[in-house]
């Protein structure tokens, strides 16, 4: 029986939906998978987006960058945080290394520490990157980009690489210097949407349009839902903070979980992230977004989703009034003027077909070649 590792790095919950959808199809077409998954997430969360006998290692993998709720990055703490583990590195590789020996993966699929890639390298176990981004691109072009050291850019530079094969779902940062790098296309997880059902469950009017608000896994911004009173548009978001409002329903739980709401929905709100900008697309969501200026990813993905799917901008002020009705009302006369088809999750079936050699090869040795030295 061949055995993945799946290594997530935890900043917020978008590493582990971008690769989600491909476990899902790895294991539609090997029944027999083992998987297990390093991470230290939120366990409900993996257990939502991860077949249920997937086994979780809720061990970190890398560093998570700080932030400010969902839309600022604490840049100078999270360089911090980047070089304390870099001058721990040996320790943590030993570490690493002693946990790959332990459980024998067949392949490791990080998405994307650099730390699960450098040490299968070490032990000669098959090791692919899967991500729109990189660790090293993001702190590279940010505002602390002049401050990483070479010790710590050349680490990285190595372990990315030094995969086997780095997987970059559309749309993805360019990474001109990953000659290894294989472009693929959207990776996002469709489901079947049902607006009457929905809003049969929510107790709500057949002609009120359904508006997911969700922001991720790093916090909610404020927001006023009291202009929302005098319009036919219903928000639903997890936020406990501003569901006391009769315009707002709050999700969660059976049948009101992320994916069955926004498949349902008539156009979401969030930030540039590859997740919710490519799950947007997949389902042909109108998409009204607040803005993240220094996140190195956020054009990009702008770039690409304009061309999928309506798109609009408000800033971090406007939301937090609740002036959102007059934009999200154009939004949705764009949408049904336009009627475009949603976006294929092409690059699931794509990188499915990229591991599928390791996954499946009966002459396979786990541990092919000597441990590198330290």
């Amino acid at each position: 029986m061949a055995h993945l590792l799946v290594a997530v790095t935890a900043h917020g919950y978008g590493h582990l939906a971008q690769v989600a959808p491909v476990i899902h199809a790895l294991r539609a077409q090997q029944p027999e998978l083992r998987i297990t998954l390093q991470g230290n997430l939120n366990p409900d969360f993996v257990r939502y987006r991860l077949p249920a006998d997937v086994e979780h290692l809720p061990i970190a993998a890398d560093v998570a960058l700080p932030m400010d709720g969902p839309l600022q990055v604490r840049w100078e703490e999270g360089l911090q945080r980047y070089q304390a583990f870099d001058a721990a590195y040996d320790q943590h590789l030993e570490q690493q290394m002693t946990r790959l020996l332990a459980v024998q993966p067949d392949l490791v699929l990080a998405d994307i520490p650099w730390l699960p890639l450098d040490a299968a390298r070490r032990l000669g176990i098959p090791a692919v990157g899967l991500c729109s981004l990189n660790w090293l691109d993001i702190l590279l072009q940010s505002p602390v980009g002049h401050q990483v050291s070479q010790t710590l850019t050349q680490r990285m530079r190595t372990a990315y690489a030094g995969a086997e094969l780095f997987i970059r779902p559309t749309p993805s940062m360019p990474m001109p210097w990953l000659t290894n790098s294989h472009a693929v296309g959207p990776i996002a997880e469709q489901q079947p949407g049902d607006p009457q059902r929905l809003r049969a469950r929510l107790g709500l009017a057949a002609d009120q349009r359904l508006i997911l608000m969700q922001f991720g896994g790093t916090g909610t911004l404020a927001f006023d839902p009291a202009p929302l009173q005098h319009a036919r548009l219903q928000l639903l978001t997890a936020d406990p903070g501003i569901t006391h409002n009769p315009a707002v329903s709050r999700i969660g739980g059976p049948g009101l979980g992320l994916l069955e709401v926004l498949a349902a929905c008539d156009a979401m709100i969030t930030k540039p992230g590859y997740g919710s900008f490519a799950e947007a697309a997949c389902h042909g969501l109108p998409v009204l977004y607040v803005p993240r200026d220094d996140w190195p990813e956020t054009q990009v993905l702008i770039d690409w989703l304009r061309e999928q799917v309506p798109t609009g901008v408000i800033t971090p002020d406007h939301l937090a009034e609740g002036r959102i009705v007059e934009p999200l009302e154009a939004l949705l006369d764009q949408a049904q003027a336009t009627q475009r088809t949603p976006v294929s999750p092409s690059g699931i079936e794509q990188t499915v077909e990229l591991l599928r050699p390791w996954l499946n090869n009966l002459g396979r040795q786990r541990l092919r070649n000597q441990p590198v030295p330290l």
